[in-house]
């Protein structure tokens, strides 16, 4: 009995070294061209091609990337070319995207400098994309590598020029919104931000950036129920109604999760956590909002009204973004939150 196990072992070894050298036999679809400069590689057909689009914008919390918002971006690309941008990482996106619908081709640019960021061939490249999508890494490199360049102009003309799928997770997703977190100097926590609004951690930005149809005056954040991170965005909602006197909105995406809205506006959710939209009330302002003093944002227990949607595969919920009108929610459970003495309530 024993030499018959010993024997199944070097078999059941044998078999799985096997199919080792088989996954590593695969050639790799992958095509480098040194000539396409920021470019990590392209999977598909090098040749542009150019198909009817819709615009769309996709808010992904982070985490495990969501297949139904690829797909849904996918069928608003009008089977065109994929560009991914990112500023550190690798072309891990390639096979991923190419794999889940029927595209011309997909594309990664690392884009790490200004210099890259300002070149021609780079900006050309995403100019030409029918889909375009923000990794997620460190949104503090996005500013500083892309803002203000013609990589900033051609993510904008997509959007609202050419009027493509444009889609990001994480660091992607944060830089969305018309006012955004910059996250330059450090990852900034719920506990930090409440018990001192205007620490130097609280980094805010307003519409220099990307140009999102309908999110000029919206904020994100992502990573939401996983990083507890709802008490920084309330503060984020306080800090720019007061600095700027605007009464942002916001948009928030767990992770596995993400926001997906059309050419009218109109979101529903795809995903296996939650989404939320804040709307604070510009009538009801923090009671207490000063350096160095915890938040108080009460209100009689009603500072901000919150809609949650539970994202499924087919995508769940419904939500105006357009008037971002509480009225036109369907699909959503919500809720009160308050802020007394630097801690969140709801």
């Amino acid at each position: 009995m024993h030499k018959h196990l010993h024997k199944a072992i070097f078999f059941a070894i044998l078999s799985a070294c096997s199919l080792l050298s088989h996954a590593a036999s695969k050639p790799d679809t992958t095509k480098i061209y040194p000539h396409r400069l920021a470019s990590l590689g392209i999977i598909g057909d090098t040749a542009d091609v150019q198909t009817p689009t819709r615009l769309g914008v996709v808010m992904m919390g982070g985490g495990k990337d969501v297949d139904a918002a690829f797909k849904w971006m996918i069928n608003r690309s009008g089977g065109g070319d994929v560009v991914i941008i990112r500023a550190s990482g690798t072309a891990a996106y390639n096979p991923y995207v190419y794999e889940l619908g029927k595209v011309n081709s997909v594309e990664t640019l690392k884009i790490d400098s200004r210099e890259l960021a300002d070149n021609d061939t780079v900006a050309n490249i995403i100019r030409n994309a029918e889909m375009l999508f923000i990794a997620g890494g460190d949104q503090s490199n996005y500013m500083k590598y892309w803002r203000g360049t013609k990589t900033m102009d051609a993510i904008n003309y997509l959007l609202n020029k050419k009027h493509v799928p444009v889609g990001g997770t994480s660091a992607g997703c944060a830089i969305l919104g018309g006012f955004y977190y910059s996250g330059e100097i450090a990852s900034l926590t719920a506990d930090t931000a409440l018990a001192n609004p205007y620490h130097n951690l609280v980094k805010l930005y307003n519409n220099d950036f990307i140009h999102v149809p309908y999110l000029k005056n919206v904020i994100t954040d992502q990573h939401y129920v996983t990083r507890s991170r709802q008490g920084r965005h309330v503060v984020f909602l306080a800090r720019i109604a007061k600095d700027w006197n605007v009464n942002t909105k916001g948009i928030a995406a767990d992770e596995r999760t993400a926001v997906c809205m059309d050419e009218n506006g109109q979101a529903i959710v795809f995903g296996s956590s939650k989404a939320y939209f804040l709307l604070p009330d510009s009538k009801k302002p923090p009671e207490t909002l000063a350096p160095g003093k915890p938040l108080t944002w009460n209100q009689n227990q009603q500072a901000i009204k919150v809609y949650e949607i539970q994202g499924s595969d087919t995508g769940a919920g419904h939500f105006d973004l357009a008037k971002f009108d509480p009225g036109k929610a369907a699909g959503c459970n919500w809720q009160w939150w308050w802020v007394q003495d630097g801690i969140l309530h709801k």
